[in-house]
């Protein structure tokens, strides 16, 4: 081992002399100086270039907690080794982590009490993701990134507050795939590294590898078998394996399938595997194409099956005649996307608009339900009758208005919030809804009830039980995904949403711009971003929206919808900030604030601050 790292590990002034250099580089770095290119090494390098592209803030750690996987096959393969390799680290300040394919925490285990309470003052803590998107360079993200082993000492983390610690880490990969699984992850004290790091993490790695070879089963070796065999025949077919935990395709099947298409394409042939016969289906996908699907099964049993899955797209079909949910484009904002979850969500709404079964779709204000449902039913019957109630105007007109629709035929009723309904007037609504829920005339009406859904982490409210009993008129709860969910989709809502809201205008919205919207958490969804764009076009009707043209809100990172107040105070501290170039001690003297109280607003708004920003002052 030479050069930069060596110097890393020297443990003597040459350390001492190479941390003070890389510090100064990153310091550089962060402020668009020049940086030598012997000062750091080039991978460190790449991964600094790639977190400032995506806007990770330099000075600050803010983690989303996220849900993680307790017994995954990678945990209980990892499992015993981590507890082995522990047990000769019982007195070390050594930590050993295994994450997910996203960087998540799975599992964490530290003998040194001192060391444990720095990485929870970090978010080095199982839920919370370490990918280089959330906190820049670090050894599980970057090794992610690079997909092979990388070590990060001190300075070269991209964050504030790691730059005592040193850590090394190895991607695990699917011994049968090859997909990157998870990484293991090796960390201490900086003043604790050694070469010994990287070995370590690299030979645990692969035991972790080996030990999921032994746990593959029969089943994905069969399925192995089968899907290499169909690809040596097929020639130019496109070929897909598909298992529990598995799925393959070869290269006709990515140049031929479109990303959206995918989703609704496995789910439909992990149907008819799961009969436990060779039969061929025909499907119409998302994007308006026409597939004809030949599955195979390698093995069928009671709650599993696998198989391979050959397609050929006969031809296509326009947007308003498909039969599966495509992605909806007519002049309603929160049906557009093409995310694999909202997706999946458009296409369950699709197939009970179909049937005729009355549904609750059920999710945050502001994330599209009431849009979904109309959507869904003006691409199926364009010029067809959709009527809209408030459970908020409830009144005996109201109630009266209900039954006219239910007297209708093929008409759509939605029944807004629900959950809002007093218990009499849940009882008047069920006694309503009742005759005609029990009939079995396909030409009866379509009825969806929206009902609130807390933001995560937070308990239902408990209803009453003649809201309950409401409920139960509908079969189906489908959950609509908050925007945070599907925020890929944000890049197809901004210009839909700009268009919509200048006539038609030439406005953009620049890359640097919408990675800024993408990093938001939107707890008001799509209604919150739509007021965004709103206030920029008030501004700017035509041209390029750059970052400068966003409100202050959108430096703020919140997990919650900010109340008026909150928002007039976050909003003036992001315009002091800017006024400030970043300098908090300036920005909270023009406030006549502490710096105490504007570092503690800064955290609690998750306020980004403005690259090149001066930091404390």
């Amino acid at each position: 081992m030479d050069g930069p790292t060596s110097d890393l590990l020297a443990g003597s002034a040459t350390s001492t002399a190479t941390a003070e250099r890389i510090a100064a580089a990153r310091e550089a770095f962060l402020h668009r100086a020049d940086v030598s290119p012997d000062s750091v090494r080039p991978p460190i390098m790449a991964s600094w270039i790639r977190s400032r592209d995506m806007d990770v803030p330099a000075d600050a750690i803010d983690l989303p907690e996220l849900e993680w996987e307790t017994d995954s096959q990678l945990v209980r393969a990892a499992k015993p080794i981590m507890a082995e390799l522990c047990d000769q680290f019982t007195t070390e300040p050594v930590s050993l982590i295994l994450c997910d394919h996203d960087g998540v925490v799975l599992d964490r285990r530290t003998g040194d009490s001192s060391l444990r309470q720095h990485l929870d003052r970090v978010w080095l803590a199982p839920g919370f993701s370490y990918a280089e998107r959330h906190v820049g360079t670090n050894g599980i993200g970057t090794a992610l990134e690079g997909r092979r082993p990388t070590e990060v000492f001190g300075h070269e983390h991209f964050v504030e507050h790691l730059e005592n610690l040193a850590c090394a880490g190895a991607p695990i990969r699917h011994p049968i795939t090859g997909k990157v699984l998870g990484v293991i992850d090796l960390t201490c004290w900086r003043r604790e590294a050694n070469a010994l790091m990287m070995a370590t993490v690299a030979s645990t790695a692969r035991r972790i590898e080996e030990a999921l070879l032994a746990a593959s089963g029969r089943h994905e070796l069969t399925l192995l078998h089968d899907y290499l065999a169909a690809v040596q025949r097929a020639g130019n077919v496109a070929v897909l394996a598909v298992g529990d935990d598995l799925m393959m395709m070869n290269d006709r099947a990515r140049e031929l399938i479109a990303p959206g298409d995918q989703v609704a394409l496995l789910a439909g042939a992990s149907d008819a595997l799961q009969t436990g016969r060779s039969r061929q289906i025909v499907m119409d996908l998302p994007s308006g194409a026409t597939a004809r699907v030949q599955c195979r099964p390698s093995w069928s049993e009671p709650g599993s099956a696998g198989g391979v899955v050959q397609v050929a797209m006969t031809h296509r079909e326009t947007v308003g005649r498909s039969m599966s949910a495509p992605t909806i484009t007519t002049a309603l904002p929160t049906a557009v996307g093409s995310g694999a979850l909202w997706t999946k969500c458009a296409q369950t709404v699709d197939r009970h608009f179909r049937t005729k079964e009355w549904v609750v779709l059920q999710g945050e204000p502001g994330s599209g339900r009431t849009t979904l449902a109309r959507a869904t039913h003006h691409l199926h019957s364009p010029a067809g009758h959709v009527r809209v109630l408030d459970s908020a105007d409830f009144c005996p007109r109201w109630l009266a208005e209900v039954s006219d629709e239910l007297s209708g035929a093929d008409g759509t009723l939605i029944l807004r919030d629900v959950e809002k309904l007093s218990p009499a007037a849940a009882t008047a609504l069920a006694e309503a809804l009742e005759p005609v829920r029990e009939s079995t005339d396909h030409e009866r009406p379509w009825v969806v009830a929206t009902r609130a859904a807390s933001p995560d982490g937070a308990d239902h409210p408990v209803e009453s039980p003649e809201v309950a009993a409401l409920l139960r008129a509908f079969p189906r709860t489908i959950e609509v995904p908050p925007l945070r969910h599907h925020v890929e989709d944000v890049g197809e809502l901004v210009p839909y949403l700009l268009a919509r809201l200048t006539r038609g205008s030439d406005l953009t919205c620049s890359p640097e711009a919408l990675r800024v919207l993408m990093r938001n958490r939107w707890p008001g969804n799509v209604d919150q971003l739509y007021q965004v764009l709103r206030k920029v076009v008030a501004r700017r009707r035509t041209g390029t929206i750059r970052v400068e043209d966003l409100p202050p809100e959108t430096r703020a990172l919140t997990r919650r919808v900010l109340t008026p107040l909150e928002s007039i105070e976050c909003d003036a501290i992001v315009d002091a900030l800017l006024d400030a170039d970043g300098n908090k001690a300036e920005a909270a003297r023009r406030l006549g604030m502490s710096r105490a109280t504007i570092y503690r607003k800064i955290r609690g708004y998750g306020i980004a601050v403005p690259e090149g920003a001066a930091g404390s002052g």
